[in-house]
């Protein structure tokens, strides 16, 4: 049989650029090359394209090699790519692609409008305000809060405000990311993610993983936190467990994902409140996602295997 053409993109235009190009790095090692033909694309910091090697591409010569390809991976995380944007593209050159269409992947990077269907199906959230560049002026401090940008990944302008005095700061900074921010309801509660994926007509969840760390999950805790642990399965009641699993399976359905997305949320003593959704995680091996399927008995280069069957039309 002959192997499968399969264009795996990393980078993007955004702050996730360099965790963009791991998992990217990640993916193109994990696939087997007996059965995968794997042609390298990259998105600079700029939004330009470049080849494998580097070499500069214009868009209208990099979807021309998308549609020599059976498949495409695209490994961007954020904004310019996991929003939807880079699904759309693909959609419109005509190749089949791994993960979340451009509808999901936009609902989904809305935090603000995820919020709003969660809510819709009776899942718990932190309560909290949205707020632009030209309303922050009129909000008024009420206690300890999380400011966040709207439609960033990785943390990126996220903070734990507990003090009067840094909330300016704080709003300028996540204001850098988006032109819309959240300030919420600080949630104490315990971090447990879940992962959902649909393979063929069966949608199932991935045991849960808590994360553990001392102090603020924020992007340094992710990317070089080494006092972070991550717990497989999370060692929380069944019945919490199946509650997690419940939630994040209706508002899958709810965004119309594909393949799979992960799901974040603290377990507090009232019960889960959903955090955020994101529909292209994380995708090295050490990663929140792969290692949830892995302590399922689906190793990393199966589950890719997975998805790209998915995308394919045999999943």
């Amino acid at each position: 049989m002959s192997r499968i053409r399969a264009a795996v993109i990393g980078g993007g235009a955004n702050g996730e650029h360099d965790v963009s190009l791991a998992s990217a790095a990640a993916v193109t090692a994990a696939l087997d090359p007996g059965a995968y033909e794997i042609i390298g694309l990259t998105i600079g910091r700029d939004g330009a394209w470049r080849d494998a090697a580097g070499a500069p591409l214009g868009l209208a010569s990099a979807v021309e090699r998308l549609q020599t390809c059976d498949v495409a991976l695209p490994i961007v995380h954020g904004p310019r790519g996991e929003d939807g944007t880079l699904a759309a593209l693909l959609e419109l050159a005509g190749v089949p692609y791994v993960g979340s269409g451009l509808r999901p992947g936009a609902l989904a990077m809305d935090k603000w409008v995820t919020k709003l269907i969660a809510q819709d199906l009776g899942i718990a959230v932190a309560p909290g305000r949205l707020l632009t560049a030209r309303t922050v002026a009129g909000y008024a401090w009420s206690g300890p809060v999380v400011v966040k940008p709207v439609a960033a990944g990785s943390s990126l302008g996220v903070a734990l405000v507990r003090r009067p005095g840094d909330l300016a700061g704080a709003m300028a900074e996540a204001l850098r990311h988006d032109d819309r921010i959240l300030i919420e309801q600080v949630i104490e509660g315990r971090e447990i993610d879940i992962a959902v994926l649909r393979n063929r007509d069966e949608v199932v969840a991935s045991p849960t993983l808590e994360i553990v760390t001392d102090g603020f999950f924020d992007y340094a805790a992710k990317y070089g936190g080494e006092a972070t642990k991550f717990l497989i399965p999370a060692p929380i009641e069944p019945a919490v467990t199946g509650r997690i699993e419940r939630a994040a399976t209706a508002l899958y359905e709810a965004l119309g994902c594909r393949g799979v997305a992960r799901f974040d949320f603290f377990v507090t003593a009232a019960g889960p409140v959903l955090n955020e959704v994101n529909t292209m995680p994380g995708f090295t091996a050490h990663s929140q996602v792969p290692r949830m399927f892995a302590a399922a008995g689906m190793p990393y280069p199966r589950l890719l295997d997975t998805l790209i069957g998915i995308a394919c039309g045999h999943g």
